[in-house]
């Protein structure tokens, strides 16, 4: 079964894709020869990729141990009020946490997941102590702490 973005989008388009995903500083010349287009055709098709919102930007992968941050832990939460004034206080008051590194709404038995990367567990007991449980509305948490990452990579 194929879906919306199948169809629009072709083999050369998800070889680009796939290639900047491994390596977002490849030169043009470089992306073109890894894809099979020639230069201009490569390029017209990164730049209609771009501004059609399939590419948002390009960023830096940063190594997480290399800044004493080998810590992480998942936090569920629980809010007290989960009308949309209280969701948009919480939503807001949570990026605010630079040690939160992904903020997701669950539908299930809690209200949010959120994804803690701390030097150590002493760190993230502080941060969930002194943050997290002030944020606005929460009621309770619930930590899991992990042991290993097997796969970590963005979509």
């Amino acid at each position: 079964m194929k879906s919306d973005i199948d169809s629009e989008l072709d083999q050369f388009d998800r070889k680009i894709i796939d290639a900047l995903v491994e390596d977002g500083r490849l030169s043009i010349t470089d992306l073109s020869e890894k894809v099979g287009l020639s230069k201009t055709p490569c390029q017209v098709r990164l730049k209609r990729l771009m501004a059609e919102g399939y590419i948002t930007g390009f960023k830096a992968s940063l190594d997480p141990r290399k800044f004493g941050l080998d810590h992480i832990a998942f936090a569920e939460v629980k809010l007290s009020d989960t009308r949309e004034a209280a969701l948009s206080e919480f939503n807001a008051a949570v990026k605010k946490i630079r040690e939160v590194e992904e903020c997701h709404m669950i539908a299930g038995s809690f209200d949010y997941l959120l994804k803690v990367r701390t030097a150590d567990i002493r760190r993230y007991r502080l941060v969930l102590g002194e943050k997290i449980s002030s944020l606005p509305h929460v009621s309770s948490t619930s930590t899991f702490v992990v042991m290993q990452s097997v796969k970590d990579r963005g979509f």
